[in-house]
């Protein structure tokens, strides 16, 4: 073998060691991941910004990568002249923070820029220094102008449906897409008689405006109350936000089906009448749909005191329109051998989805034959002591 292809061979045996070296390197690197990364960090999701005066907020966070917890404290190095700035946790003042392992705490830089302010950018840097930890986060800052206010809200599930007896609510997901905090005042455009009111999502405390963050979204409960009188249909409307002149609105809507809602009376609204036992007597009562939809096949029943017969003509009413009305006949028989005094029977008219029942009392009577057998019976018992006090008075 010449020299010249020994020096050939062994360029390529060097570079194929090399290629397979540097296919190795990144299954390395993916294995390590963040398993090795150990200490407390200041992180911000972005760490160049552009603030306009007088007033910013950077979100920051304090985290704890598998380090045992310590108070760390909290200061800002390369502030211009004129700058404030202060650490706010919960929306306070603070000087220092302590993340427990593999936790983090939720941290804002606070900036106060005077209008008049000749610096137009500035590099922070931003400390968290303890016993065991120095941490140091960059941040650029620049001035500028404030984008304006742009809302969103989206509603969950746009479309609902049901009777109108039954309870609506729909959740709205309203998105501040501005490079500040806003209050979003929270409404509605609604049929006539329809009112809105809003809740945060499973609260029950009722709002009319909510504060959300830059770059947040919110979920609000819109909840309908329909008018006394609705009638089934379809209903059209909207859910509306508005906040520092910037609007917006999502369309909603509503379908109503329709229930009917039986009612049962005497014409005149009398409740009571008089029978005589063991004789048949009638009532006319009075089955109303006052609903939104027709009341189909709707049953005539009662439940009268014992061995009565109560019966109905008809039986069963094949369709009442809403706001319609028909007239049945009650027929009510008293047992022969009821005594006199007053009996209560409940009818009831009864449909799907409705029914109605109302007490009619009656009051029954005996027979006058009856009367004049007793009268006659108590004659000849009378007559029978008259004979026996005349007979034995003589002796």
């Amino acid at each position: 073998m010449g020299s010249h292809m020994r020096s050939a061979l062994i360029a390529a045996t060097f570079a194929l060691l090399l290629g397979s070296a540097s296919f190795a390197t990144p299954v390395l690197a993916d294995d390590a991941k963040t398993d090795n990364v150990h200490g407390t960090f200041l992180v911000a999701p972005y760490t160049a910004v552009t603030v306009a005066a007088p007033t910013a907020s950077i979100a920051l966070k304090l985290h704890n990568y598998g380090e045992a917890p310590e108070p760390v404290t909290l200061s800002v190095g390369g502030v211009p002249t004129g700058w404030k700035v202060q650490f706010l946790g919960g929306g306070q003042p603070v000087g220092a923070a302590m993340a427990a392992p593999g936790e983090s705490v939720d941290l804002t830089l606070r900036l106060d820029i005077p209008s008049d302010t000749k610096t137009q950018s500035a590099d922070l840097v931003l400390h968290a220094d303890g016993k065991a930890t120095k941490a140091a986060l960059p941040l650029s800052v620049k001035l500028g102008n404030d984008l304006p206010v742009n809302l969103s809200v989206k509603a969950e599930l746009p479309s609902l449906s049901g009777s109108p007896t039954a309870s609506y609510s729909y959740n709205l997901n309203v998105r501040n897409d501005s490079g500040k905090d806003v209050l979003v005042s929270l409404a509605a455009t609604l049929p006539q008689g329809f009112q809105a009111s809003f809740t945060k999502q499973y609260d029950q405390q009722e709002i009319s405006s909510l504060p959300i963050k830059a770059g947040e979204t919110q979920t609000v409960a819109m909840k309908l109350k329909l008018p006394d009188n609705v009638v089934a249909g379809n209903y059209d409307f909207e859910g509306k936000v508005s906040a520092s002149g910037a609007e917006a609105s999502t369309p909603l809507s509503l379908r109503l089906e329709g229930q009917p809602k039986l009612g049962l009376a005497t014409p005149d609204g009398r409740l009571s009448g008089n029978a005589e036992a063991g004789k048949s007597t009638t009532v006319t009562f009075v089955v109303t749909n006052s609903g939104t939809a027709p009341a189909t096949k709707v049953g005539l029943t009662a439940f009268p005191p014992s061995n009565w017969k109560v019966e109905f003509e008809p039986k069963t009413i094949d369709k009442i329109e809403p706001n319609g009305k028909t007239n049945v006949t009650a027929t009510i028989t008293p047992i022969d051998k009821a005594v006199a005094g007053d009996y209560m029977t409940t009818m009831q008219a009864t449909t799907d989805g409705s029914s109605a029942n109302v007490d009619y009392r009656v009051s029954v009577t005996t027979s006058t034959m009856w009367g004049i057998i007793g009268i006659i019976i108590i004659a000849i018992a009378l007559l029978a002591v008259l004979g026996a006090v005349s007979r034995f008075g003589r002796r």
